[in-house]
């Protein structure tokens, strides 16, 4: 009897003390949307009376049977700092609450990519006093069901301090509207390296799409934790099947020396991303091996150690001497070898790799793969050892469809918003065909869970990158999935910043996010914000045929179509009934483009910037925007019947 009684004073005394919780997005520093109702919510007590006071409003509210509670405040304009104050059975205050613009950032790596990893940062980072900017910070994480709340994350102002790992291009958009609007700006920025869409869009608009209904119908609700044990035993072991050994850290200190032995290690292509060969998509630490024969005459000489590039970490050892060390994964590794260090013969050059996240491996350009001598290089392409040693298990964001958006997502909701800023496409190019489906679901999804209207989504079209040498004779993924990201502009209130011209066919993830930002400031600044000016490039129309030569029309031309520096136009191509593309000669005339090809007399379609690699386009308007490729030909692409399926 005692017992029960213990028992019930302190179910009592926990009921007593339930203390009123926000989601971490309500927090000291944030930026509250301008001119729209601001849902806030959170959770209590079972019918708990919640009071919220902010600036001169008040209001309240009861919580639900199941604890949880939301009021709309009244739109307010801009303007801060505030407090925001919610009290119930226990008191929360947040401090230095601003009220201005809010855009959400969302993607893969290239949004995720943060602004210490360009190649001007320190100069950058002096600049970054913006008091009135600030960046929420998603924590990344995955669920097989929707979430309430984040794993965690907060806001930051933007300093010299913070700036670090703000969203580059998400800042420079951030920038470019406080620079004109002089208002607070909040960008929230939810995004992960290497994920598909279909990772982002909510079950619900699975189900409810007649194109995805049936995949959805085969995927369970997935439990996470017995997905990370199956993916575990199943990733282990197939590592050790490559390998012919377990994963394991043992003995590890002697694979830096030039005497251990790796003759049963086995080899794999460098320079070349893991995720591209038999190790496949992993993060943990590898060793890799190389041994190079050199003369008694360069042993003798001065001599720089060229490793390209390596993602993300690595310890370098010649001979079992360090001679370089970077965690900076697009960073050329460069490292000069001392005196002493080489010898005649065999030398051993060996590399202890740590991958945290995304891409693994040393990638780059073979060129920047080498010893250099004064006046020679031993080239270090080709095959090289590798032991996997340890192995972070974490499973894919893109196992199963709807991880992202249920952790990373659905917790946002239904935070008041001005738009969506989205820079992802490279990890769908496979289906890049279906995307036209796929990522114009995700844009309603996001607006149906929002609530809030047909609010501006803007997203950035992919840039060049020679993945797979695709072009139009032998077909581009690249090219299609730009055309998908094309055709999206369909959907009601789209915009799209073309970045054709400050691409890296070699890197996948170009440095030049400040004109990214600044090009989709320019839509939201002439959409949203009421400040005429040109934002888009060239936009094919239409093209009418003449004979040998095809006419081509424009929308968006501004004040012309133009080449830079009134250079010949590049890029265009032209073909006949048998579908063959050939180099095309194209002229500006009367602000049209005539497309003629001495090798097709009888032209019906026509081609431009049609391939992986589109670094060579060059038509712009006057107001330097390019134009984004196309074509004009419905013919059936590559990826016309490649379908999204479960990855588990």
């Amino acid at each position: 009897m005692k017992k029960n009684i213990v028992t019930f004073i302190l179910f009592f005394s926990v009921l007593a003390n339930a203390n009123v919780r926000m989601p971490l997005l309500f927090s000291d520093g944030m930026v509250l949307q301008r001119n729209k109702e601001i849902p806030v919510w959170g959770w209590a007590d079972t019918n708990e009376k919640v009071t919220i006071h902010f600036n001169k409003q008040t209001k309240t509210i009861q919580a639900d049977k199941n604890g949880k509670w939301m009021v709309k405040l009244d739109s307010e304009k801009a303007g801060g700092p505030f407090e925001l104050t919610i009290a119930g059975k226990n008191k929360i205050v947040i401090k230095d609450v601003l009220v201005g613009e809010v855009w959400i950032c969302s993607g893969q790596s290239n949004m995720e990519f943060q602004m210490y990893k360009l190649p001007d940062f320190e100069t950058k980072k002096e600049q970054a006093n913006y008091p009135m900017i600030r960046q929420f910070g998603v924590v990344q994480d995955l669920s097989g069901t929707p979430k309430e709340d984040l794993k965690a994350g907060k806001w930051a102002v933007s300093n010299k301090e913070n700036i670090r790992d703000f969203t580059a291009a998400g800042f420079f958009f951030a920038k470019k509207l406080y620079d004109e609007l002089k208002i607070p700006i909040g960008i929230i920025n939810t995004s992960w390296g290497g994920t598909c869409v279909e990772t982002w869009t909510s079950r619900e608009a699975f189900e409810k799409s007649t194109a995805f209904k049936d995949m959805i119908a085969e995927v369970p609700t997935v439990n996470m934790d017995e997905i990370f044990e199956n993916y575990k035993k199943s990733l282990l072991g197939n590592i050790k099947k490559i390998q012919g050994f377990d994963v394991t850290l043992d003995n590890e200190d002697q694979f830096k020396a030039f005497e251990f032995n790796d003759t049963n290690w086995p080899e794999i292509k460098v320079p070349s991303l893991w995720e591209n060969q038999q190790i496949g998509n992993i993060d943990g630490i590898v060793w890799m091996r190389k041994t190079v024969v050199l003369t008694a005459e360069q042993a003798k000489r001065n001599a720089v150690l060229h490793l390209a590039k390596i993602d993300d970490e690595d310890i370098t050892y010649i001979n079992g001497v360090q001679v370089g060390t970077n965690n900076i994964w697009e960073k050329l590794r460069v490292y000069k070898i001392p005196a002493g260090v080489l010898k005649e013969g065999k030398n051993v050059i060996a590399v202890r790799i740590t991958d945290y996240t995304g891409g693994g491996g040393i990638y780059g350009d073979s060129t920047d793969l080498k010893i250099q001598f004064k006046n020679s290089n031993v080239a270090l392409e080709g095959l090289w050892k590798f032991n996997v040693v340890q192995v972070k298990i974490s499973v894919s964001p893109n196992s199963y469809p709807s991880l992202l958006y249920n952790a990373m997502v659905n917790p946002l909701v239904p935070y008041a918003i001005q738009g969506v800023l989205w820079y992802q496409g490279e990890a769908n190019v496979w289906r890049a065909n279906q995307y036209k489906k796929a990522f114009p679901l995700m844009i309603q999804d996001w607006r149906t869970k929002w609530n809030q209207g047909n609010f501006p989504f803007y997203f950035v079209q992919l840039s060049t990158f020679d993945e797979f040498g695709g072009n139009s004779k032998k077909g581009s993924r690249w090219a299609e999935l730009r055309e998908a990201q094309f055709e999206t502009l369909k959907v009601s209130n789209t915009g799209m910043a073309v970045t054709t011209d400050i691409g890296n066919a070699k890197d996948i993830h170009p440095t030049n996010k400040q004109d990214v930002g600044f090009r989709l400031a320019a839509i939201a600044l002439n959409n949203v914000y009421g400040k005429k000016q040109a934002f888009s490039g060239p936009i094919y129309k239409s093209q009418e045929i003449k004979g040998n030569q095809v006419i081509l029309t424009f929308d968006s031309v501004g004040g012309g179509l133009t080449t830079p520096n009134i250079t010949a136009l590049r890029g265009f191509e032209i073909a006949g009934a048998d579908k063959v593309f050939y180099s095309a000669k194209a002229i500006i005339k009367e602000n049209k483009i005539i497309v003629s090809g001495e090798n097709v007399p009888n032209p019906v379609a026509v081609r431009y910037g049609w391939a992986d690699d589109d670094t060579e386009i060059n038509l712009f308007n006057k107001e330097k925007f390019p134009a984004s490729p196309f074509r004009t030909d419905n013919w059936e692409m590559i990826t016309a019947n490649e379908k999204y399926k479960i990855n588990p």
